[in-house]
């Protein structure tokens, strides 16, 4: 198994968009890459600790590659948006993907330039290590499948795209 951490805007919606996804084992939702140990969900949206609301994918590259993985994390974001996505605004809710394997790297940059070749414009997703990730309170855990219809900024038939995706 690998392990990415990938900020997508609000993490409730981008967990469940990451859970379907076949060859997704793990996902869970969390704080990365702020100022501050173990942050609370009021922490890190009223006090700018720096965190970003991120989801731990862990995955089966036996499976999916992460350039799939990549890919598909591009069409459930604005890449151009810098700290917001849908509604939400602020550092919090800005896009990143946060690597702990340096081998991974080179795979997320030529990643990234296709991308900017494909969209012809500047992306503003962040690509730094792991610095620290700290796990979200247990409310925030399966959210959508804890409360459907609840808030989020991916629309329906993104998770649709998700769950039928061909892997390659």
């Amino acid at each position: 198994m690998k392990t990415i951490y990938i900020a997508a805007g609000c993490f409730w919606g981008a967990e469940k968009y990451f859970s379907l996804i076949r060859g997704v084992c793990r996902t869970e939702v969390g704080y990365a890459n702020g100022s501050t140990e173990t942050p609370s969900y009021e922490e890190v949206k009223y006090r700018e600790t720096g965190h970003a609301e991120t989801v731990l994918v862990e995955y089966d590259p036996a499976v999916i590659s992460l350039s799939f993985l990549l890919d598909l994390y591009y069409e459930a974001i604005d890449p151009t948006s810098l700290n917001r996505q849908g509604a939400d605004v602020g550092t919090q809710y800005r896009t990143g993907i946060y690597y702990t394997d340096r081998d991974d790297l080179p795979g997320i940059k030529e990643s990234l330039e296709k991308l900017r070749e494909k969209i012809g414009a500047p992306v503003a997703i962040e690509v730094k290590p792991l610095e620290n990730f700290y796990t979200a309170e247990e409310y925030h855990q399966k959210y959508l499948e804890k409360n459907p219809g609840g808030y989020c900024h991916i629309n329906q038939s993104l998770f649709d795209r998700a769950k039928a995706a061909k892997l390659n």
